[in-house]
């Protein structure tokens, strides 16, 4: 790649200032992953229908893969690997794991940061706000019970530490 075609790309990346040189076609999946070396969100379909590549830009769940890097560039994404606290992790990852929520892994990334956003703005979601904030992420292997009930052991959780 000629350096010439490279642009400065500076966004708020969980909280750290990143900068990364990249094409102007350069996906947010693909800067995040390839550039900045932040591999927690995944490259699924690369078509918007998975999910996997969901990450939080301004606090919006938005498909990194159909995102460019560079309609990024001043503002705050957060990855998966935003959401652990000095290496705790984050309620909702350990609700994940402790209901089974994730099982082969792949889609666990997206489904957690849909939820974190909907865990921001309503503290006690119902089921069908909880499936419906996570209706744009696919899991092939747990039939989404498990998910659910993860969501809602992590803001049961989440409201008793607000007490």
């Amino acid at each position: 790649m000629d350096a010439a075609a490279l642009v400065p790309c500076t966004m708020q990346v969980n909280g750290d200032a990143r900068t990364c040189a990249i094409t102007p076609a350069t996906t947010l999946l693909e800067a995040l992953r390839y550039t900045l070396g932040l591999t927690g969100s995944k490259q699924g379909c690369d078509k918007g229908d998975c999910g996997a590549c969901t990450v939080l830009v301004d606090g919006v769940p938005t498909l990194s893969c159909l995102t460019l890097a560079l309609a990024c560039d001043g503002r705050a994404v957060t990855t998966v690997e935003g959401l652990a606290d000095k290496g705790v992790p984050h309620p909702l990852q350990d609700a994940f794991d402790r209901t089974g929520g994730a099982q082969c892994g792949f889609c666990t990334p997206g489904m957690l940061m849909s939820a974190y956003a909907l865990l921001q703005r309503e503290a006690a979601p119902t089921r069908d706000e909880i499936s419906h904030a996570l209706s744009g992420n696919l899991c092939r292997c747990t039939g989404y019970t498990k998910i659910l009930d993860a969501v809602e052991l992590a803001a049961a959780e989440l409201r008793e530490r607000a007490k």
